[in-house]
C-alpha cells in the first residue's frame, strides 16, 4: 500500500499542478475520514504519511481540557487534564492525547477495504479540487483592487460567474453590479478584485469576488484612461458615487504647468467617455481641486454654477447661492448634486452640509441676520436704531467685539463717535457679558468670566450648560464641551485645564 500511496500523490502532483506536500495533506485527511467512518465512532481521527515510505499511520486524539469538575463536554474527542497527566506528567491544555488504531477484530493496524477505499477516493477528489481552488485564489492575491477582465460563464439574477481564464473563476453578486448591467453567457466583463474572503457557505474556504459599484474601480478605470494619473502626475484627491448614475472626481496636478481636469476629460471628452460607458454610461464630472475651500466647494457643485459661497462654521454649514437658471442644476435629481458633492468635500476631511439658496434667498438671509444683529445691539447696548447700524455696516456681529475692540477701530469705523461715547459703550457691553446667566438663573462668577475673556458666544454657550463658576467648568469632561461650536476638543481640554489649575490644583501652583 506504501508503493501506492507515493503514485498517487506523484500522480496527482503532476495532473493537477499541485505541489506534492498539499496532495499528501489532502490524502491524509481523506484517509482519516475514511477511518473513522470505518471504525463508525464520534472521534478525531489523525492521518500520518511518511513523505519517503509512503507508509500510513491511523491515530486517534483527545483534546487535553482542564475540568475543574471533571465533566467534559465532549467525551469522545476530549480527555481531562487529571486523567492525561497519569501517563504524561508534563502534558498541557490544548495538547493532544494520541493513540494508534488497531482493528479489533484483527488486533492490527486498520486496514482498509473496498467501501472504505471508496470513500478515501471520494473524500480525496474533494479535498484536491479545493487545493486546485485555493492554489488559484493564492494567484490571485496580489491583484486585489485591480481591475480583471473575464468572460461570463453563467449569469443568474442575482451572481454572475465569471471565467478569469487558467482555472480561475471570480463571482460577481447582484449588489455589486450597476443598476442597469445585464450579462449574458460569453459576454466580456470588467470589475474590481474585492479583497479574498471567507465563505461560510462553504466551510470557510475562500473565493474571488469582482465589484462593479465600488468607488475604487472608478478610480482604477480613470487611472487606465489617462497616463497622468498613472504615472503620478495627477492625483485624484476625492472620488464619490451613485454608482450607475452619477459620480464626482476631484483632481489637482503636481505640477501646475498640467491641466487636471482636462487631462482626466481627453480630448473632445473621449477619456471620461471611455470610462462613463463601461459604467453603463453612468455620468462622471471631474472636479478641479482647490485648496481654497470656497472656490474648491464651487467647483464641487459642477456642472451648476455658483454665484456665493458662505461658509458658516458656527452651524457647519455651507450656503450656496445660486441665480434661478441654475437653482434646479445645483439640486439635482432627488437632491443628487448637493448628496454627492457634500460627500466630495466631506472626503477632504470637511463635513459640512450644503444649503443651496437663490441669490434672492441668500439676500433675503443676510437682511435677516443684519436685523438680528442690530436689534442684539439695540436691546443690550441700550443704543438707537442708527446707532446700532452704524455698527452693523462697520462690520460689527457680536457684544464682545465691541467690547474688547482697540476703541479707535471703533471711531474709526463708525461716524460721530468719541473716545468718552465709544468708553461708555464698552463699558455697557463687558457689563452685559457679565449678566449671561444660566437656564436656572445664576449668574456667571466673575473668575469664569476672566478666563474665557472677550468670547460672548462661549459664555452663553457654557451658561446654557448651567455652568456658571470654575469649579462646575473643572468638573467637566472634553466630550461634555464637543458639542460646542466655539471649542475644539485641544481648546476644550486646555479650557477645563485652566480650571482645574485654578481651583483643584490651586496650592499646588502657588507652592
Amino acid at each position: 500500500m506504501a508503493k501506492e500511496i507515493l503514485d498517487i500523490v506523484e500522480r496527482l502532483s503532476n495532473e493537477k499542478a499541485l505541489d506534492e506536500e498539499k496532495v499528501f495533506q489532502a490524502l491524509e485527511i481523506a484517509l482519516a475520514t475514511a477511518s473513522k467512518k470505518k471504525c463508525n465512532v464520534e472521534a478525531d481521527m489523525k492521518a500520518e504519511i511518511n513523505r519517503k515510505s509512503g507508509t500510513v499511520v491511523i491515530k486517534r486524539r483527545w483534546l487535553v481540557v482542564d475540568t475543574p469538575d471533571g465533566i467534559l463536554e465532549n467525551p469522545s474527542k476530549e480527555i481531562s487534564l487529571e486523567a492525561a497527566r497519569v501517563d504524561d506528567p508534563e502534558i498541557r491544555p490544548g495538547d493532544y492525547v494520541e493513540e494508534l488504531v488497531i482493528d479489533e477484530n484483527t488486533n492490527k493496524e486498520i486496514i482498509f477495504d473496498r467501501i472504505t477505499a471508496q470513500t478515501v477516493k471520494q473524500v480525496l477528489q474533494q479535498q484536491v479540487r479545493e487545493a486546485e481552488r485555493q492554489q488559484v485564489i493564492d494567484q490571485f492575491k496580489n491583484q486585489v483592487g485591480k481591475v480583471l477582465t473575464g468572460t461570463v460563464k453563467k449569469a443568474g439574477h442575482e451572481k454572475v460567474f465569471v471565467d478569469l481564464g487558467n482555472g480561475a473563476e471570480a463571482v460577481l453578486q447582484r449588489k455589486d453590479m450597476l443598476q442597469h448591467d445585464s450579462f449574458s453567457f460569453g459576454d466580456h466583463i470588467r470589475g474590481i478584485l474585492l479583497p479574498i474572503r471567507d465563505d461560510a457557505s462553504r466551510s470557510g474556504s475562500q473565493f474571488l469576488e469582482l465589484s462593479r459599484t465600488s468607488v475604487d474601480f472608478l478610480k482604477e478605470l480613470l487611472s487606465i484612461e489617462v497616463p497622468e494619473i498613472a504615472e503620478g502626475q495627477v492625483e485624484i484627491v476625492s472620488c464619490v458615487r451613485d454608482p450607475g448614475s452619477r459620480s464626482k472626481v476631484a483632481v489637482k496636478a503636481k505640477d501646475r504647468r498640467i491641466d487636471a481636469k482636462g487631462a482626466c476629460v481627453g480630448m473632445k471628452g473621449s477619456r471620461i467617455k471611455s470610462v462613463s460607458e463601461e459604467l453603463s454610461h453612468e455620468k462622471v464630472d471631474i472636479i478641479s481641486f482647490d485648496d481654497d475651500f470656497n472656490k474648491f466647494v464651487k467647483n464641487a457643485m459642477e456642472p451648476a454654477v455658483v454665484s456665493q459661497v458662505i461658509v458658516d462654521m458656527d452651524s457647519n454649514t455651507i450656503i450656496m447661492g445660486v441665480d434661478d437658471e441654475n437653482y434646479k442644476l445645483a439640486i439635482g435629481t432627488s437632491g443628487q448634486n448637493v448628496r454627492l458633492a457634500q460627500r466630495l468635500i466631506k472626503e477632504v476631511g470637511k463635513d459640512m452640509r450644503i444649503k443651496v439658496m437663490t441669490l434672492k434667498e441668500v439676500e433675503q438671509k443676510n437682511e435677516n441676520e443684519h436685523n438680528a444683529i442690530k436689534q442684539m445691539f439695540i436691546d443690550v447696548l441700550n443704543i438707537d436704531d442708527d446707532f446700532a447700524q452704524g455698527l452693523v455696516d462697520a462690520g460689527f456681529t457680536s457684544i464682545e467685539e465691541v467690547a474688547y475692540v482697540e476703541p479707535d477701530e471703533i471711531m474709526a469705523n463708525v461716524e460721530g463717535l468719541d473716545e468718552a461715547i465709544v468708553a461708555e459703550l464698552q463699558d455697557i457691553a463687558r457689563k452685559s457679558l457679565k449678566n449671561i446667566a444660566t437656564p436656572s438663573g445664576k449668574s456667571l462668577d466673575e473668575q469664569l468670566i476672566q478666563l474665557i475673556g472677550s468670547d460672548f458666544n462661549l459664555a452663553r454657550a457654557l451658561a446654557a450648560k448651567e455652568i456658571s463658576d470654575l469649579e462646575g467648568l473643572a468638573e467637566l469632561d472634553v466630550d461634555e464641551l464637543s458639542d460646542v461650536p466655539q471649542l475644539t476638543a485641544k481648546e476644550a481640554g486646555d479650557l477645563i485645564m485652566a480650571a482645574r489649575n485654578l481651583t483643584w490644583f490651586k496650592d499646588d501652583a502657588s507652592n
